[in-house]
């Protein structure tokens, strides 16, 4: 067995092998936040072969108590699994594929009526698995080509869509997100916290385009990865699976979570909220530690979207990229001191909020310049103002 590092799964990634698939009571956790939502929309899974995706039986499985008007999924390239019957009907038993159906294929899946075909008095997957062999009001066909989402088949289903929810590919978040944008859906999907920091995406949380779903919130959880992956972290009943990092949802649907306010308690103090060298704002180092009394702009953790309430706060800026937030102040010759003393090209301390320290700073990364003491630079920071506060 070769487990994994989170080094390991990073690349991975780079290498376009992201499939991570998300854990049935993960989408439950999530799903049970927004059932009004859905009520008579057409929702599309459109990274989902629907053998593999628990997206696709959770909808499916709930179709008639959602109220769902159509789900549609489409597997996002060929799968191995495509003609069998492996995790959605039960049985790895093989099904008869159609006159000239490819033995490897993408596949669409579209369910417009769900019902007891067993007469056992329940509906489940066996259902299902009834229902699209029998093509009763329900589809179950190739694709033309990969399955991919910004092929055009996909595109044409997505116009079709009211609501996308899924577990994109992290490699393509980015283009992924600016999609759903494009064509004006609502979505419900699965990214990595960080993605709160790109240039592209970031100002979507900040305009209030897009936020962060009720449950997770940065948290880490298993996926289940394909067999084939060489990197793992465990095997569980005889599948894969890899412990994923700072997992978040992000949606543009409305949640209740939204409009909590946050309670602030602690006045501020000038000793423990330092201002930063080069920019006016003070540092918070945890969202807990938000003064009740501050009224200029402050850096927080980028955990702070889990709790953003856009009445109570207004997202400023991000304070680690000249894309979204401009310092007041240019470091001279900057260099970046590392623990064991090595000193490299410092640049990058033009670009992030930083700290001024009058005494050397002891086992920790710091930069240093003609035109300033010692500097630190605090992990990704949102500048925030509270909408209540006059300074």
């Amino acid at each position: 067995m070769k487990k994994a590092s989170n080094k390991n799964l990073h690349n991975a990634g780079k290498a376009k092998k992201d499939e991570f698939y998300t854990q049935l009571i993960d989408i439950e956790k999530e799903l049970k936040h927004y059932k009004e939502q859905f009520h008579n929309k057409v929702v599309y899974c459109n990274c989902d072969d629907p053998f593999e995706s628990n997206f696709f039986k959770y909808f499916a499985i709930n179709f008639n108590a959602l109220g769902l008007k159509k789900l549609i999924a489409t597997s996002y390239k060929p799968s191995p699994i495509a003609n069998t019957q492996l995790g959605l009907f039960g049985e790895d038993k093989m099904t008869s594929a159609p006159k000239g159906r490819p033995n490897i294929t993408a596949n669409k899946f579209i369910i417009n009526e769900v019902s007891d075909l067993n007469n056992d008095g329940a509906f489940d997957l066996d259902d299902i698995a009834e229902q699209l062999k029998a093509n009763k009001n329900n589809e179950w066909s190739p694709l033309e080509g990969d399955g991919d989402f910004r092929s055009k088949e996909s595109i044409e289903l997505l116009k079709q869509s009211d609501i996308v929810a899924t577990n994109p590919p992290f490699s393509l978040f980015r283009e992924y997100v600016a999609q759903l944008m494009e064509y004006k859906k609502k979505f419900l999907i699965i990214g990595n916290i960080n993605a709160i920091t790109y240039k592209e995406i970031f100002p979507l949380i900040r305009d209030n385009k897009m936020w962060i779903g009720e449950s997770m919130n940065g948290s880490n959880r298993w996926f289940e990865i394909p067999n084939y992956y060489e990197s793992y972290h465990k095997i569980e009943n005889g599948k894969k699976y890899a412990f994923v990092p700072g997992v978040m949802w992000f949606t543009n649907l409305d949640t209740s979570k939204r409009h909590e306010k946050i309670i602030l308690y602690k006045k501020y103090i000038p000793s423990e909220y330092p201002h930063y060298d080069n920019y006016d704002a003070i540092d918070v180092s945890k969202v807990v530690d938000i003064p009740i009394d501050w009224g200029g702009v402050m850096g927080v953790p980028i955990s702070f979207v889990n709790k953003y309430n856009p009445d109570q706060f207004e997202i400023v800026a991000l304070g680690n990229s000249r894309d979204n937030f401009t310092p007041n102040k240019t470091y001279i010759n900057p260099k970046k001191i590392m623990k064991n003393g090595a000193i490299l090209n410092g640049n990058a301390i033009n670009c992030v909020l930083a700290i001024n320290k009058s005494d050397k700073p002891i086992d920790t990364i710091h930069y240093t310049s003609d035109n300033s003491n010692y500097l630190l630079a605090p992990y990704a920071r949102i500048l925030i103002k509270n909408k209540k506060i006059k300074k």
